[in-house]
């Protein structure tokens, strides 16, 4: 009995021995399964919210990289607007070397282009004309060449017009010699303006007197050249000055029409001007040949010498495609007074004018 008693009891004492340590197992076995579920979840917590970080990040690099393109576009094209809206567009163009300008423009071995290279260094090697200034190609060239030259050079008023007040000539034409057809007056590409063709000639003359005597009052030629830049950028400016002096045109004209009537002397050029069909007088000649000016021509070789006498200027002309002819340099007018002032232009072909530089 007794050693069946210790048998049972080392049974139970063996059973009851790996109790104790299953027990502590248990709970590290526990622990490390709580703190794994921790880590597990936090790790969730911080995957998502890396995640989200990253996501949030990438959309805000994209937005930033849309930004900056969107904005690199606005800058783009507001810079080119200021630009646009800043830049002087010069109708008389900087000065440019003038065998430069000749050997940029007539390449080639054609004939025209010979002869258009050999005239151009008659001018620079016999004329001394070292440059060039480009003229913007309309049908108001050669009113603008000419106007350029008076401007910054600084030339005087003509002695007739320091005796009247020219702002007042239109009303003259209409009230004192009766010129009502002045209405059928065409202002470049603008057509029949009627009844208000005085009070735009009035503005224009007014404006082409006050910018004269201005130019006239500065005796600083680089002042002058700066002014020049200014007006000569402005269109709007430009084409009322260029409609004084086709209305100054006519304005002489018709004096000397009157003046014809009464049998007396004329310059020659006038009694040639009235000699043809398409200006036998004044009216005529408006309508045929000042009124396409600006707007289908430009002027001619005789409304050069009628541009000339009324200015009381010389306007000496090299005609480029006339090289090695008899008329290759011509004035107009042709035989005017001493005391007149010069002024140079050169052409290529009678219809379109630049601005030499000596």
């Amino acid at each position: 009995m007794a050693t069946r008693r210790s048998a049972s009891g080392a049974r139970a004492r063996a059973r009851e021995g790996p109790r104790a340590p299953a027990a502590g197992s248990d709970q590290v076995h526990s622990w490390m399964l709580a703190t794994s579920q921790a880590l597990g979840t936090v790790w969730r917590l911080a995957k998502g919210s890396v995640m989200l970080a990253a996501a949030c990040l990438v959309a805000a690099l994209c937005y930033c990289r849309r930004m900056h393109c969107d904005l690199g576009h606005w800058l783009k094209w507001w810079i080119g607007y200021l630009q646009r809206k800043f830049k002087r567009n010069l109708s008389v163009e900087a000065e440019v070397d003038l065998l430069s300008y000749c050997a940029r423009e007539w390449k080639g071995e054609t004939p025209r282009a010979k002869l258009m290279r050999k005239a151009y260094e008659e001018l620079f090697w016999r004329h001394h004309i070292k440059c060039v200034r480009r003229v913007r190609r309309d049908n108001y060239d050669g009113l603008r060449s000419v106007l350029f030259q008076v401007f910054s050079q600084g030339l005087s008023f003509p002695s007739w017009m320091k005796e009247k007040d020219i702002v007042k000539l239109p009303e003259k034409l209409l009230f004192s010699q009766g010129c009502n057809w002045i209405q059928q007056y065409s202002f470049g590409p603008e057509k029949y303006t009627g009844s208000n063709v005085f009070g735009k000639l009035r503005k224009c003359v007014e404006l082409l007197k006050t910018q004269w005597a201005e130019f006239s009052g500065i005796k600083d030629y680089h002042k002058r050249g700066s002014m020049c830049n200014i007006l000569f950028s402005d269109v709007l400016l430009e084409y009322k000055l260029y409609e004084a002096l086709k209305f100054i045109m006519l304005y002489q004209v018709t004096e000397v029409y009157e003046q014809m009537k009464t049998n007396k002397v004329i310059p020659s050029l006038f009694r040639l001007l009235f000699a043809r069909e398409t200006s036998s007088d004044p009216l005529s000649f408006m309508m045929n040949h000042l009124n396409p000016v600006g707007d289908t021509c430009g002027l001619e070789q005789i409304d050069m010498f009628i541009l000339g006498h009324s200015l009381e200027i010389k306007i000496k002309v090299f005609r480029l495609f006339k090289f090695n002819c008899r008329d290759f340099e011509v004035c107009y007018p042709d035989v005017p007074p001493r005391e007149w002032p010069e002024i140079s232009l050169l052409t290529e072909n009678d219809r379109h004018y630049h601005v030499p530089v000596f």
